[in-house]
């Protein structure tokens, strides 16, 4: 069976410096597959290169299609969607005006936007609440759930999450990533990037480990998880479960 995302020997470079080199990694229908790493390992770089972001070498396919010279939007009307690290939510408009952006590319319009907007609504109660508040006026675990509620409008078969649990207090962090694992329950493909190594291995399906731009280990998460090198490096000392 072809995988949904096929990513085989890829290169991203910022001019003569090579981000990402020579990456492998594999995602199929229906399943939460976790990169961790320290920062400048080329997490958010790999992530960027896969949305169109930035320019790559390299296999590259989506449902067996190249990617490569496919643009951002089109690669959105196909099926993917980034929530990057920051958000990048529009501050001065309401919850509802970001969802309704979220849902663009898709030209939802009439009953379906509503439907769209309910199913949102109804994974996300807070946005319910807040629709007619600025975004800027959000906590940062309602930012969280409003990036991810918009990136859902556009109908994402995979979704990739860039830093999901950066900034957030434990309790949210929790409510974050069982959203995650609904969202895989649902038929939506995760790619999660994460700091928090131990959230990451503990949600996701197989783990990949990047360092200075390279897969250092993969494997099953639990596996990964036990890995005494993983262990003494990303789970030994502190993570943000015990901020």
């Amino acid at each position: 069976m072809t995988a949904m995302l096929e990513i085989g020997n890829l290169h991203v470079s910022y001019g003569q410096v090579d981000a990402v080199r020579g990456v492998t990694l594999n995602l199929d229908q229906r399943q939460i597959v976790s990169v961790i790493g320290p920062n400048g390992a080329g997490k958010t770089t790999l992530l960027a290169a896969v949305m169109g972001l930035l320019p790559s070498k390299g296999r590259l396919r989506f449902e067996g299609e190249d990617l490569h010279g496919v643009d951002v939007e089109a690669r959105v009307e196909r099926g993917l969607c980034l929530v990057p690290e920051k958000r990048e939510l529009f501050g001065s408009l309401t919850v509802l005006d970001n969802l309704q952006l979220g849902a663009y590319s898709k030209r939802h319009r009439g009953d379906a936007l509503k439907r769209q907007l309910q199913q949102v609504y109804d994974r996300f109660p807070r946005l319910a609440d807040r629709r007619a508040q600025r975004a800027d006026t959000l906590s940062g675990g309602e930012r969280q759930m409003l990036a991810v509620g918009r990136a859902l409008m556009s109908s994402p078969r995979l979704l990739m999450l860039d830093e999901p649990s950066l900034g957030l207090a434990p309790l949210i962090v929790r409510e974050i990533l069982a959203i995650v694992r609904q969202l895989r329950e649902d038929g939506v493909a995760i790619l999660l990037v994460e700091q928090n190594a131990r959230a990451a291995l503990e949600t996701s399906d197989w783990g990949y480990v990047l360092e200075t731009g390279e897969i250092a280990l993969s494997g099953a998460s639990g596996d990964l998880a036990d890995d005494p090198r993983v262990q003494a490096t990303y789970l030994g000392g502190g993570t943000q479960d015990d901020e």
